[in-house]
């Protein structure tokens, strides 16, 4: 059966997620703009585009989309060209990982710019052309956005936010028959998590030292925990597969958790006792028995 060829803007389409979504969608036969920041990677997708076997198209555009001449530069592409928009995935995210106490306040005001208020943004632009196309909105979101872990607070607030977000905005737009849906990894083998390392060893060189130091043996174990997570974590074609079931299926979810073992990770983040699960990351941490969490 011929699949109906869709027009979707896939932000953060370099690498990881992105990138294995934008492929995906292209080998069934969409036409696919993917948002990239850096000429070498418009480069490499142009590559990709090259080497497509199915019909679709893959085009890179340049998107930051903390740019707003950057989203109304593609909006009017999109325009000139006669195109509605039927898919919108808004990917592009970073992760600042830092104890709260030490965060310098505008490092958590740019992770909310990035994982917030940047989706919005582009979301605002693109909205008539979706509405015009009765097309679809699925937000990148995360495990994080249900469970919150130390450390990782700032990532997690934004995710939070993201979560909610996209619950009142697929409230809010189900009368034009626009669905909204959120995907939510677990860990996943991307560059992401080399990224945000090198992001937190940068962050770590403006933090107040002495703050900091009272966090570095929780910090490490965490690190520790992190890395085994990613070693045995599918790939990021698993998120594409979800992707691409919102964006093609009759009956998308409005939530797609998707990771190894993601369910039992759910039910024992949102459902256990808030003090049994504060009493197992003590044990994972090695507090110092009689902390109180």
């Amino acid at each position: 059966v011929a699949r109906e060829k869709k027009t979707v803007l896939v932000s953060g389409a370099s690498t990881g997620i992105g990138r294995a979504t934008v492929r995906r969608l292209a080998e069934r036969g969409h036409r696919v703009f993917a948002g990239v920041r850096k000429e070498e990677d418009a480069e490499s997708i142009r590559e990709d585009a090259n080497a497509l076997s199915r019909g679709g198209e893959l085009e890179p555009v340049q998107l930051d989309v903390t740019e707003e001449e950057d989203i109304r530069a593609v909006a009017e592409k999109l325009k000139v060209e006669g195109l509605q928009l039927d898919g919108l995935v808004n990917n592009a995210g970073v992760v600042v990982a830092c104890p709260l106490e030490a965060l310098p306040l505008e490092d958590l005001r740019r992770q909310f710019e990035v994982n917030l208020f940047s989706h919005a943004a582009v979301t605002q632009a693109f909205l008539p052309s979706l509405r015009a196309a009765r097309g679809r909105i699925i937000n990148m979101s995360s495990i994080a956005g249900r469970i919150s872990n130390p450390f990782m607070g700032a990532y997690c607030s934004s995710k939070f936010a993201l979560e909610a977000y996209s619950d009142a905005l697929r409230m809010e737009l189900a009368p034009w028959g626009i669905r909204v849906s959120l995907v939510e990894p677990g860990p996943i083998k991307t560059p992401i998590w080399e990224k945000s390392n090198q992001a937190a060893v940068e962050l770590q060189g403006r933090t107040d030292a002495e703050r900091l130091d009272l966090y570095m043996s929780g910090m490490e174990r965490m690190q520790e925990v992190a890395e085994f997570s990613v070693r045995t974590a599918p790939g990021a074609s698993k998120v594409a597969r979800c992707v691409t079931h919102a964006l093609e299926s009759r009956f998308a979810r409005r939530r797609y958790p998707v990771g190894h073992l993601i369910w039992l990770q759910l039910y024992a983040g949102t459902l256990s006792p808030a003090a049994l699960r504060d009493w197992a990351t003590g044990l994972v941490l090695r507090w110092p028995a009689g902390s109180k969490l």
